[in-house]
């Protein structure tokens, strides 16, 4: 590439998952951007939106070889966003809301350099298997997914157990639709 690739991402998923691409980047963090979004927005576009925000407030800091890397994530269930849980009852009450049931992760990933900007978004249909409270509560307890939209992470022991299926990309559900991502810095 002729770009020093940034990650605009503290999340440790989307890390592991841009090193799996063997490409050289960096973790560049500027603190509390506003996430907000206009209240009609679709669902579907908040990520992007986000992600796109996000962006914009790295543009000003960005020499002329950098890309930067910014992505926005969200778990979306009965036409509402289940955000990251405030704490252990709720993270147990959106898992089983989950529980027996499809839902929509819609992660959007925005590659932005001083000349250009390029945004795309990846949904997948992830179902869930019909989960005891204990094997919620020992989840929430022992993995505390308090960091996580949806409450859980695929890639842990609720994926293994829980999920029944999945349309689209997996990686997407763990936060980053790496296979998408590699196509499009390709072509950037």
């Amino acid at each position: 590439m002729d770009y020093k690739i940034i990650l605009a991402s503290n999340s440790p998923r989307r890390k592991e998952l841009l090193k799996g691409l063997d490409l050289d980047f960096e973790v560049r963090i500027i603190p509390d951007i506003d996430e907000s979004h206009p209240e009609n927005t679709p669902l579907e576009n908040i990520p992007c939106y986000i992600a796109r925000k996000k962006a914009d407030a790295y543009r000003a800091s960005m020499r002329k070889d950098e890309l930067t890397i910014t992505a926005d994530t969200v778990v979306i269930l009965d036409n509402e966003i289940l955000e990251k849980p405030s704490g252990r009852e709720n993270a147990i009450e959106m898992i089983k809301r989950l529980s027996g049931r499809k839902h929509r992760v819609v992660t959007a990933v925005v590659l932005t350099t001083a000349e250009k900007q390029k945004e795309f978004s990846v949904i997948s249909t992830v179902e869930f298997a019909e989960l005891t409270n204990e094997e919620i509560e020992y989840y929430v307890d022992k993995y505390q997914p308090f960091d996580k939209a949806g409450a859980y992470g695929i890639q842990e022991w609720i994926g293994y157990i829980g999920v029944k299926g999945i349309e689209g990309s997996f990686y997407n559900v763990m936060g980053l639709p790496i296979q998408r991502l590699y196509g499009e810095l390709k072509h950037f």
